[in-house]
């Protein structure tokens, strides 16, 4: 483990660079000198695939580039990381135009034989291993990898370097598919090469590389302070004016401010500020950390909006996205906590994390990459924010907790501070039904008492078909009332879609919402599948219903929690069986609180009531004595 001391200056954006020639020479061994670079510079392991297309790719781009045309001494850059994202570009070519003005030609190469065009915007088909699937026109995705190094990088915007996106298709032989007029607009951005078209790629390099940059062009890119544009920060901006939800009140815009003075502490002392804010559901810390993002942004720094679950960043992307011409690129600065395992030190000005409990050990899909996203979020910005609500630990591989950032903070020898949010702004403003609702779970041994003085709406229901009949008819005004379960039935209508999920009695089949509605709690219709802690988890409703499964049940005056009722679906307490051999007592601990946790979010999540439907009896039958 090494402080931020040792690692600076160590990355770069850069997984190979050399003049021309030294390229050509490279070509017989350049899989394995990438694949050396990978794992120098990122800590990542080359698949054979990857290795299999640099071998085929690369050598038809060394045919292309091995002409007099080209200097010797003009820059080649392979696997080029844009900033701010986790994408790559191919090949880079750099020089000189006629004019001796310097440029970089970006060529995406592609190995496919076979296309499809379709009549989605910017979407074709394509053959990959597992069959044809559907994917972006390789000239709409080149053409935005430009347009990313517009937006974040200070020497494209002051154009002392000028960008030429195209693509190298050398084994598809042009059908008329990859050319149709419906992706015009894209191909005229960035032209496309087909078979046999090599001479003419030729032709669209020495348009802008005649001469030689000395290698210079690309670390102009590379060295560039990494800043959003202007057209960027306009659309930020806009994108939040007029919406009365990111309006702040009271102690918010106390803890808004701090969280910004602490940014010119940044400034003055040069020492990393780790800032925790506290607050419980509905305290505003989502609004907080939008707030932020967007004052960051005008400030022209780059901070990321962070979160480990998907559903909130593309809650909000998806609400500042019906703003009119709003910038595409918004999207990059909405981020997974899983992405700063390879970030340079310092890169960013402010993370901003926004469910901080929810942050993880280990990142990527098999679990395999990085050492601590926390300690990772702290090393890559000057300032980091986390908005934490340890009642909302509800998975095992959780570890976002005061004490852990603290922790981290203290060995990046960075100040800390520390605000708490407790005004209620969910829940009707109800502290009355949330102080019940601890006691009703009974968390550190409380016991139950009446719920009054709220004007909170809480109902209970025999019915979980009549508890959905509510829901959907508060739903029909505004599109914010959802239902919501424990993780306790499988998800089957995910491989097969006739199938239902949930499915209590005789009059009540459901299924669990969409695995590709990454906006479920606002798409419309969505009223009729079941959210899950995993897809509302951040979100708020006007109306909840929640079904309370049998992992949470009541024996003997005791609540108590059944993890063998969780579906095998649900990864959240995956291994528990074997941790409970090996630590009994402990893992009792952490089940029952993750599985009250669960719960207990999932019945905060409406701003104006909560309807509950128990699948345990006698757990129905005591809570309907405390309402």
């Amino acid at each position: 483990t090494r402080r931020s001391s040792d690692l600076i200056g160590e990355l770069t954006m850069i997984i190979y660079n050399n003049t021309k020639r030294g390229f050509l020479n490279d070509i017989p061994h350049i899989e394995g000198i990438l694949s050396s670079n990978v794992k120098a510079k990122m800590g990542e392991d080359t698949s054979e695939g990857e290795i299999l297309s640099w071998h085929n790719s690369l050598r038809f781009m060394a045919k292309v580039v091995d002409s007099q045309v080209i200097p010797d001494d003009t820059g080649i850059a392979l696997e080029y990381n844009i900033p701010v994202t986790n994408n790559r570009i191919d090949f880079i070519i750099t020089g000189l135009d006629s004019e001796e003005k310097s440029n970089v030609v970006m060529i995406e190469l592609k190995q496919w034989q076979h296309v499809q065009a379709t009549e989605k915007d910017g979407l074709v088909v394509t053959h990959y291993e597992d069959g044809l699937k559907e994917t972006t026109h390789p000239s709409y995705q080149v053409a935005c990898y430009a347009s990313l190094l517009y937006d974040f990088k200070e020497a494209v915007q002051q154009r002392k370097v000028s960008l030429h996106p195209c693509v190298f298709m050398h084994n598809y032989v042009d059908d008329g598919s990859i050319s149709d007029a419906r992706y015009q607009k894209y191909t005229q951005k960035a032209p496309v090469f087909c078979k046999g078209e090599e001479d003419k790629l030729r032709e669209f390099i020495t348009t802008y590389v005649c001469k030689s940059d000395q290698n210079k062009s690309i670390y102009v890119v590379e060295n560039s302070k990494i800043v959003p544009s202007k057209s960027l920060i306009d659309s930020v901006v806009k994108m939040a004016q007029g919406k009365p939800e990111f309006k702040m009140i009271d102690e918010q815009k106390v803890a808004y401010q701090n969280i910004l003075w602490a940014y010119d502490e940044y400034l003055r002392t040069g020492r990393k500020q780790v800032v925790i804010v506290k607050g419980g559901p509905g305290t505003g810390k989502s609004v907080i950390a939008v707030k932020l993002l967007v004052e960051m942004t005008r400030r022209k720094l780059l901070a990321h909006y962070v979160s480990k679950n998907s559903a909130p960043r593309n809650v909000f992307y998806k609400k500042f996205m019906e703003s009119k011409d709003v910038h595409s690129s918004i999207k990059n600065l909405f981020k997974s906590s899983g992405g700063y395992f390879d970030k340079k030190v310092n890169e960013l000005d402010m993370l901003i994390v926004d469910e901080a409990h929810r942050l993880q050990q280990f990142s990527g899909r098999y679990g395999n990459l990085g050492e601590n996203q926390i300690k990772e979020i702290i090393l890559a910005a000057k300032v980091s924010v986390f908005f934490i609500d340890e009642k909302q630990l509800v998975d095992f591989r959780d570890i976002g907790s005061v004490a852990a950032i603290e922790a981290w903070a203290e060995y990046e020898q960075a100040d800390v501070h520390h605000h708490q949010l407790t005004a209620q702004l969910r829940c009707s403003g109800s502290d009355e039904y949330l102080n019940w609702l601890d006691h009703l779970l009974q968390y550190n041994n409380l016991l139950p008492m009446k719920l009054s003085g709220t004007t909170y709406e809480f109902k209970i229901f025999d019915s979980p078909s009549e508890m959905m009949a509510e829901i959907k008819k508060l739903n029909r005004y505004k599109n914010k009332s959802r239902m919501v379960a424990g993780y306790c039935w499988d998800w089957n209508s995910r491989k097969n879609s006739h199938q239902k999920d949930i499915v209590i009695g005789d009059d009540f089949a459901y299924k669990w919402n969409l695995s590709n509605d990454d906006t479920w709690s606002i798409s419309k219709g969505s009223v009729d599948q079941i959210g899950c802690i995993h897809t509302c988890q951040g979100l708020e409703f006007e109306y909840v219903g929640v079904i309370i499964g049998e992992d949470l049940v009541y024996r003997d005056g005791i609540i108590k929690v059944n993890p063998s009722k969780r579906s095998s679906n649900d990864r959240s307490i995956w291994g528990w069986k074997k941790m409970e051999q090996e630590d009994r007592e402990s893992t009792h601990d952490k089940l029952r609180a993750l599985i009250k946790n669960t719960y207990r979010t999932l019945m905060t999540r409406g701003m104006k009531g909560c309807y509950v439907y128990v699948c345990d009896e006698e757990l129905r039958n005591y809570i309907k004595q405390w309402i």
